[in-house]
C-alpha cells in the first residue's frame, strides 16, 4: 500500500508539471519557438495573482480569474512587439531574446517583491483530503490534476474543433501557404501566446497554492515543463500530460528511496525515456 500511495501521489503531481509545461507545448507546436522564459512567466503570474488577492481581499480563484486577461494581453503583447522580430529559420534568436526576458522578469520581480517567498492561502482546501480506496488524497493535489486534464482537453478541442485552431494548425504547417490563403501568421501567433499566458496563469495559481514561490524559481519550473513536453512527445498536449506523470511519479518513488533523489530521480526517468523512445512517448512535431 506504501508504494501504491507513492505512485497515487506522483500521478497528482504530475498533473503539476503538465500545467507548467501545456503552454510551452502549445507555443512550440504552432511556432516552434522555445521560450526560456516560460518558468520565469509562469512565477510573474503568480505573483500577479498574488497582488490581485492582497488588493481585493479575494480567493485566489478568483484573482486568478483576474490576471487571466491580463496575461493574456502580456502574452499578445510580447508576441506582437518582441518575438513576432525574432521568429525565423534561426532558432538562435529567439532563444537569445527570451533568455534576456527570463533576466528581466527575475530582476523585475526581485525590485518589485524582494527575495522573500510568497504563498497563496486557500484556506481550509489545503489541507482536506478525501479516501480514495486504499489511498487518502489531498483535494489540492486532486484538484490541480484534474485542472491540467481539463485544460489539456479545452486546448485539443480549441484546436481541432475551432476556426482559430485551423488558422493554428495551418499556420504550424506552412506560415507562408496559410498567408496567402488570407491568415495572418503574425496574429495568430500572437493569440497563440497569449493562451498560453492564460494556461501559465492556471499553473501558476496551483504553484501559489502548493508551495513556496520566489522570483527565482522560474528556471526551476521551466525545467519540469520542458522534461514533460519532450517526454511526451513535441507537439502533443496528451503526450505532455503523459510527460509531466511520468516525471511526477519518477520523483515520488525516488523520494520513498531517499528524499535527496527526488530531484534527480525525475531527470533519469527522462533520460531513460528518450533513450528508448528519442521522439518522445507520443509525438506530432514535423521533423
Amino acid at each position: 500500500m506504501i508504494w501504491l500511495d507513492t505512485i497515487v501521489q506522483g500521478i497528482l503531481l504530475g498533473g503539476l508539471y503538465a500545467l507548467f509545461a501545456a503552454g510551452l507545448s502549445l507555443v512550440f507546436g504552432i511556432m516552434r519557438l522555445v521560450n526560456l522564459a516560460h518558468g520565469d512567466l509562469i512565477v510573474l503570474a503568480a505573483f500577479l495573482i498574488l497582488t490581485i488577492v492582497s488588493a481585493l481581499g479575494l480567493n485566489p480563484f478568483l484573482g486568478a480569474l483576474l490576471a487571466m486577461p491580463v496575461m493574456f494581453g502580456a502574452g499578445w503583447l510580447l508576441q506582437t512587439y518582441v518575438l513576432n522580430r525574432v521568429l525565423g529559420d534561426d532558432i538562435l534568436p529567439p532563444l537569445l531574446v527570451t533568455f534576456g526576458l527570463s533576466v528581466v522578469i527575475q530582476n523585475g520581480l526581485l525590485e518589485g517583491f524582494s527575495a522573500d517567498s510568497q504563498k497563496l492561502s486557500a484556506g481550509p482546501i489545503e489541507a482536506a483530503s478525501l479516501p480514495l480506496g486504499p489511498v487518502t488524497v489531498g483535494v489540492m493535489p486532486l484538484l490541480t490534476l484534474i485542472s491540467a486534464i481539463l485544460v489539456i482537453f479545452a486546448l485539443n478541442q480549441l484546436f481541432y474543433r475551432t476556426r482559430l485552431g485551423r488558422a493554428f494548425r495551418a499556420t504550424s504547417d506552412d506560415a507562408v501557404t496559410a498567408g496567402l490563403m488570407g491568415i495572418r501568421p503574425r496574429n495568430v501567433f500572437a493569440i497563440a501566446t497569449g493562451v498560453a499566458m492564460v494556461v501559465a496563469t492556471i499553473a501558476a495559481l496551483y504553484l501559489g497554492m502548493r508551495a513556496n514561490f520566489d522570483p527565482t524559481i522560474g528556471p526551476a519550473r521551466l525545467i519540469y515543463a520542458f522534461e514533460a513536453v519532450i517526454i511526451g512527445g513535441l507537439g502533443s498536449l496528451w503526450g505532455t500530460l503523459a510527460g509531466g506523470i511520468v516525471i511526477g511519479v519518477a520523483q515520488a518513488l525516488g523520494a520513498a528511496v531517499n528524499p535527496e533523489w527526488q530531484i534527480l530521480s525525475g531527470h533519469i526517468a527522462f533520460i531513460l525515456v528518450l533513450l528508448v523512445r528519442p521522439r518522445g512517448l507520443f509525438p506530432r512535431a514535423n521533423d
